[in-house]
């Protein structure tokens, strides 16, 4: 399906965002998110500039797959996974809707890593440097293309999971994150751009969502020994759940600041599949900060 003009030539809406504040005064937080809110509108603008520039002319003749992954591809970021949602769970826009639709954006491996780092030395004190980040590149590439940007970060929540689940055919792991075949855990979701069209979208890779095409192979089926679980020095992952508490109090610990909070997760590094896309240290660093 081509990308209608009126569709290619709509610009990136500014919204306000809602992002988690750091306790304060009332004044000092209400003026840290309205400066973070400015600058992420600037960030949105400054990514719609730079697509419209590098893709512009190229996305005209491109069915709608296409022009997605030409858009996502500067930033590191690809389409994974494309979904036509059955009637009675399909998520609306914001104008009502429903939609037809659904294309998860997201990475295997670290990809996105270096373009992610520059933008953030160029804009430093972000709450939330990477859901910003995100918005800044998909809320653009959905406006571009004529459709609309969800994330996982915001309300109303959308199942995420799911989504990937009935997309991708993928399973949990047993420590609870879904598992990619070929990348194993060093994947991840920033976003999905819903679309109100699903036409010339069969048969190139999209899914409905009561109909998987193929099953994938879920690599712990086959895994011996499961090394992930014995992997984790407090053993917060078992059939129970995962204990939050135990391994957050682990990673404040010195051995969990000289360990996984230096290395990353154990028991996610102990996990065969994927290697080759493991996440290099610098990142691994920040999302464990994130995490802790």
């Amino acid at each position: 399906m081509p990308i209608s003009p009126s569709a290619r030539n709509r610009c990136p809406t500014h919204s306000p965002e809602h992002s988690p504040i750091k306790p304060g005064r009332q004044a000092d937080r209400t003026r840290s998110q309205a400066s973070s809110t400015r600058r992420s509108g600037d960030l949105r603008s400054t990514a719609g500039q730079m697509l419209r520039a590098m893709i512009g002319g190229r996305v005209d003749s491109l069915p709608l797959n296409a022009a997605v992954a030409a858009a996502l591809e500067p930033f590191g970021l690809q389409p994974r996974g494309w979904l036509v949602p059955d009637g009675s769970s399909a998520p609306r826009l914001k104008n009502g809707t429903v939609s037809e639709a659904i294309c998860l954006v997201g990475h295997g491996g670290g990809g996105f890593w270096p373009v992610f780092r520059t933008w953030h030395e160029m804009h430093p004190g972000i709450t939330d440097p990477l859901d910003a980040w995100s918005k800044a590149i998909i809320e653009p590439v959905a406006a571009l293309l004529g459709g609309e940007a969800v994330f996982p970060s915001d309300r109303p929540w959308h199942p995420f999971q799911q989504w990937a689940m009935a997309a991708e055919g993928l399973q949990p792991s047993p420590l609870g994150l879904l598992i990619h075949p070929e990348y194993g855990l060093w994947h991840g979701y920033r976003g999905a751009i819903l679309f109100d069209d699903a036409g010339g979208l069969a048969g190139e890779g999209v899914t409905a969502k009561s109909a998987i095409k193929a099953a994938v192979i879920h690599p712990c089926d086959t895994c011996t020994g499961r090394p992930c679980l014995s992997a984790c020095p407090v053993e917060a992952f078992s059939p129970a759940g995962f204990a939050v508490s135990s391994c957050r109090d682990h990673l404040k610990s010195d051995m969990g600041q000289q360990g996984c909070m230096k290395s990353g997760c154990l028991a996610r590094d102990a996990c065969p599949v994927g290697r080759t896309y493991r996440y290099g240290v610098e990142q691994i660093r920040f999302h464990m900060a994130a995490y802790s």
